[in-house]
């Protein structure tokens, strides 16, 4: 059961129909005016439904959106017998008075999610072509659709497969559904306070009183039993008692009084929540009830347990934070108040201010993604501002962070470890799935720009605001302190940017106004002896150079002048200054964002030029691959977990059958369970061998003992055999025969799954290498081809990888197949393809395993509330 936001902002449930719904799904089709019903069933008369309503109920075949318990709408398919793809037919009815509000393409949507979980691949209808209210559902959806005349209908074929147009279709229907049931909470027309109390050390008093000095542009009521009014404010006993229901209702009562206060104004038509109170995570029974309360009344709700909400727009300032309201252009949500409230104030302090900050607390409903929604149709917002600890549904946060990130800003502090934490396996792929590599993997491929530090983030939301992206990554320095110039030189290094030389054109403008003392190169020391003029000058010529994309200007003051107000000049490039005396960690100078400390300016630049490089990275799509027999490979994994309900590893010819499903290169393999089999293996192989112990708790056969290699003759077989079975005793099932490959690099490609963030793919170099050197990259599918390239450049040892004796190629080819595998394969908990020996002309997989978990199927993208 979900509840979901229709597009007008309101809200109803869908869930799968059961034998309890079958009166109102007959009531439902009986109820059609005739239009509908001849549009429905090509007759102006109802056909005895029972048979079909019976059927669809018994086969779980069908959803229903409902307001209360009152059916508004359905959709079901019936699976055609013998249909290759699997397909099914589709009916959907909507009630006609509740028609035009998006329930039919939300029905459409909840049923292909739960086909596609039973392995339906197609939906097909008849239609009258005079339906065109129906065809424009279909073709709306985003999915593949075809349509083609048949005699007197419009034959509709649906391919349920899920690509990216369908994907941002579903975005965009739900950023507008998010924005609307929005408004009443972030644009109310009228507030009331409820727990305002008189005293001003109260969290209601202070919270009604920042609601008035912000200049609020609606009504302000409060709700006190006590009081006639507070800070001029009419008070009134209940909510109810209010002549008009406030669009958004503020509560600041004892945590055991919420869900109480909560339903009253559900009642009374409230139409959103603040929940300022704390306490209700620790009574589940009070939380579970709020939350019903909210849902069953269609409201949206900010916390419980937070700082507050401000939207600058509306001069709402409902929160308990000092200093009064700060208007600008920054956007936050956050889930710490602390970081909210020190967040506040160094945007005051540099005139940045907000637009709209939300303190979502213990986020019982609005979260993260929510405001995502709300940034991309708010103008006023320029930069948005995530601090969040948790990650509900971290693969929407993706989709929607990387769209939202093409037009403005979207920064993130790391927060700590998350719940999602690393699985207790021991693959060299599950060693690296941390959470800090699953969280930096979503920040990179979301192009949300990730900082430690609230200095490093309001230095970061300086230059964006105020500068201009740079071109490149070549930067320049200049300053009248050579040892501040060295310190910065270096920042800019370890910060990912490039200190180029400056042209020799450039040097000789320079060597013509400085000093004769002067350092003329990249970093450049003007001396502390030059006039500030001069300084000007020098900076202007370094900004004329075409070998850099951006400066930083560093002025320390002395007693023969202070070169800093002479740091300004016309010019497109992105320019940011350093005053060593400065108090504060960023300023302005200027006009132009000013660190105290060259580092600092070095880490800005280097978000900026990170963020500049990330805009003009293309897309990337996930391609197409040939010989890839998904069906093959569903098979090798339903046939293991009938046999192992739990999940485990693959047998060794189950791993070789899935890869090659995928279209891998796996090298050729014999199980044996005894010597004589083994000796057998190398002489069908006519040549050397490597052969691998198969023993219970073996997971690493290099370091366990487990491999021998360039086994020539059945005598060195039957040798390794016997050292194998003097090792492991009992636990050895038998050996792995292998021919020996040609020498090559050896590399990893792996997949670990987490259940939160989804399959995460590695790579790096294989072999003895990769737990000694530990050069590694990883990504979130779905992997696209850029995000392969990019992983290929990514690790630390790539220029001495890629050589010409490596087909680079037939790297990226492995890479994208198993990123399309964890992809299409839910189940793939864990999988480790080490060594992937490659050559010049080709590569092999050597060595893999696969672990297999039962899982349960989820859509990441389907409309719902959290």
């Amino acid at each position: 059961m979900s509840e979901v936001l229709l597009t007008d902002g309101a809200m109803v449930t869908v869930r799968q129909l059961t034998a309890a719904d079958h009166d109102q799904v007959v009531a439902l089709h009986k109820a059609m005016p005739d239009e509908d019903r001849y549009l429905r069933f090509f007759s102006m008369s109802v056909p005895p439904i029972d048979i079909f309503v019976t059927k669809v109920l018994d086969e779980n075949a069908g959803v229903g959106a409902f307001d209360g318990h009152v059916l508004l709408g359905m959709a079901a398919y019936v699976v055609i017998q013998g249909s290759a793809p699997v397909t099914a037919d589709v009916a959907l009815v909507v009630a006609h008075q509740v028609q035009h509000h998006g329930i039919g393409t939300l029905l459409l949507e909840h049923l292909g999610s739960l086909a596609r979980s039973h392995g339906v691949q197609r939906f097909t209808a008849d239609v009258l072509p005079g339906n065109w209210r129906m065809l424009r559902v279909f073709s709306d959806m985003g999915l593949a659709v075809s349509t083609r005349p048949n005699f007197d209908v419009v034959k509709v074929d649906v391919d349920l497969v899920p690509g990216e147009g369908y994907l941002d279709a579903v975005a965009v229907r739900e950023r507008v559904a998010a924005t609307a049931s929005l408004q009443p909470l972030f644009c109310p027309d009228s507030v009331t306070v409820i727990g305002a109390g008189r005293k001003p050390e109260s969290i209601g008093h202070a919270v009604l009183s920042n609601i008035l000095a912000g200049g609020f542009t609606g009504m302000v009521t409060a709700v006190n039993p006590h009081a006639r009014e507070v800070l001029g404010v009419a008070c009134y006993p209940s909510v109810s008692a209010i002549p008009n229901a406030p669009d958004l209702a503020v509560t600041c009562v004892p945590a055991a009084a919420v869900a109480d206060v909560a339903a009253e104004c559900g009642q009374v038509g409230v139409r959103a929540l603040l929940v300022i109170s704390s306490g209700l995570s620790t009574n589940p029974v009070q939380a579970k009830r709020l939350l019903d309360t909210v849902r069953q009344y269609g409201m949206r709700m900010v916390g419980p347990n937070c700082l507050g909400v401000v939207n600058s727009e509306v001069r709402l300032d409902a929160s308990f934070a000092a200093g009064g309201l700060s208007a600008g252009e920054v956007g936050v949500v956050t889930q710490s108040g602390g970081i909210a409230i020190a967040l506040l104030e160094q945007l005051r302090r540099l005139g940045l201010g907000v637009s709209t900050l939300v303190s979502t607390g213990d986020k019982y409903d609005v979260s993260g993604n929510d405001l995502l929604h709300w940034w991309e149709s708010d103008i006023r917002t320029k930069v948005a501002v995530l601090y969040l600890e948790s990650f509900g549904n971290p693969r929407k946060f993706s989709r929607l962070a990387r769209h939202l990130a093409r037009s403005k800003p979207v920064l993130a502090i790391r927060a700590g470890s998350t719940e999602a934490g690393q699985r207790a396996a021991a693959s060299h792929t599950a060693a690296t799935a941390t959470p800090a590599v699953l969280r930096e993997a979503l920040f990179r491929q979301a192009g949300v720009i990730a900082v430690d530090r609230l200095s490093e983030l309001t230095g970061t939301i300086a230059l964006l605001s105020r500068q201009p992206l740079p071109n490149g990554n070549r930067v320049a320095v200049i300053s009248n302190a050579g040892g501040a110039g060295v310190l910065a030189a270096d920042a800019c290094v370890q910060n990912g940017l490039i200190m180029p030389a400056l042209s020799e054109r450039t040097r000789g403008e320079l060597k013509k106004v400085l000093p004769a003392l002067a350092s003329v190169h990249n970093p450049v020391d003007t001396t502390a002896v030059v006039a500030d003029e001069i300084f000007n000058q020098a900076l202007q010529i370094v900004l004329d150079d075409d070998q850099v994309d951006a400066v930083i200007a560093i002025a320390a003051p002395t007693a023969l002048g202070d070169p800093s107000s002479a740091i300004t000049a016309e010019t497109d490039k992105t320019l940011i200054a350093v005053r060593l005396d400065q108090g504060n960690v960023v300023d302005w100078l200027n006009g132009l964002p000013c660190f105290a400390d060259p580092g600092a300016a070095a880490v800005a630049l280097g978000h900026a030029a990170e963020r500049a490089t990330w805009l003009r990275r293309p897309a990337g799509r996930v391609p197409d691959l040939p010989a890839v027999d998904a069906t093959a490979a569903r098979k090798v994994v339903r046939d293991h977990l009938a046999t192992h309900s739990h999940g485990e590893w693959l047998e060794p010819e189950q791993v070789v059958a899935l890869l090659r499903a995928f279209g891998l290169p796996v090298l050729g393999e014999m199980f044996a369970p005894d010597m004589e089999t083994a000796v057998a293996a190398q002489r069908e192989f006519d040549g050397p061998v490597a052969m691998k112990a198969v023993a219970a708790g073996l997971l690493h056969k290099s370091r366990g003992g487990g491999v021998r290699l360039g086994l020539a003759g059945s005598a060195e077989v039957r040798a390794a055999f016997e050292e194998f079975s003097g090792r492991f005793g009992p636990a050895l099932h038998g050996v792995v025969v292998q021919p020996m490959v040609q020498p090559g690099r050896e590399l990893l490609i792996g997949v670990t799954s987490d259940p939160t963030f989804g399959p995460l793919v590695v790579f790096g170099l294989g072999g003895v290498d990769t737990d000694m050197l530990d050069d590694r990259t990883a990504r979130l599918v779905p992997v696209t081809d850029v995000d392969a390239d990019e992983m290929l450049g990514a690790i630390r040892s790539a220029r001495g990888v890629f050589t010409s004796d490596v087909d680079k190629q037939l790297v990226r080819d492995v890479l994208l197949r198993v990123a399309r595998l964890a992809e299409l394969l839910p189940e793939v908990a864990e999988l480790d393809i080490n060594p992937l020996v490659v050559g010049r002309d080709g590569g092999i997989v050597v060595d893999a395993r696969v672990r297999i978990e039962p899982v349960r199927y989820t859509d990441p993208y389907l409309r719902r509330l959290r």
